[in-house]
């Protein structure tokens, strides 16, 4: 397959994904204006326009998109509690998800994202290639990558994350897209939002 036809493959579906905006609940997030995500007093400063989905991953997330969440997908994690799942239960009773402790390590975070991926996204695919400690939201944090296939795709995805724990909640941010163009492309603005990301309001620009 060309590249040509390959980015061809993942814009078709994303543009089916996104046809319906009105329906789906889709919210435009303008660009210098500081905004609270995730339903928490985490705040992010866009320095372009996003698109927040109407569909919630979990309680306490929400995912922005500049083309689809198919190609290009931020999803914002405000204050997990202890004994919060990431995302909702997908059969609580027969495949619980894992949840959240404020005694976990900051290096027990991007294990966390894995194992609530393997569930809730029925994907054995997700491998963790990348731990490291880093500054987020003003606190002592972590970033990590990762890579992980869909059930029933063929295309790699790529993803990049960043958490701190606060006051005993866990706050995260997530990147991903197709290691085909859109990864590339658009890590740098997801870079820009985590760079702008704080507890309480940021500065407007």
């Amino acid at each position: 397959m060309t590249l040509r036809n390959a980015v061809s493959a993942l814009i078709v579906p994303a543009l089916l994904m996104c046809a319906a905006p009105a329906s789906a609940g889709n919210t435009l997030i303008a660009k210098g204006q500081a905004v609270a995500v995730a339903k928490s007093a985490l705040t992010i400063l866009p320095d372009r326009e996003w698109n927040k989905m109407g569909a919630r991953p979990g309680r306490n997330s929400e995912t922005w998109t500049l083309d689809g969440d198919g190609l290009n997908d931020v999803t914002f994690y405000g204050g997990i509690e202890t004994d919060r799942t990431l995302f909702r239960e997908v059969s609580k009773r027969v495949k619980p998800l894992p949840r959240f402790s404020a005694t976990m390590l900051l290096t027990d975070i991007p294990a966390l994202l894995e194992n609530s991926y393997r569930i809730a996204l029925a994907t054995p695919l997700m491998t963790i290639e990348s731990v490291a400690p880093c500054a987020f939201v003003g606190a002592k944090g972590v970033t990590f990558t990762y890579s992980f296939t869909r059930p029933n795709e063929d295309v790699r995805r790529k993803g990049e994350g960043y958490a701190a724990i606060i006051a005993g909640k866990l706050y995260m941010a997530t990147f991903e897209a197709p290691d085909i163009y859109y990864y590339d492309r658009d890590i740098a603005g997801f870079r820009a939002l985590v760079a702008s990301a704080r507890i309480g309001a940021p500065p407007q620009s």
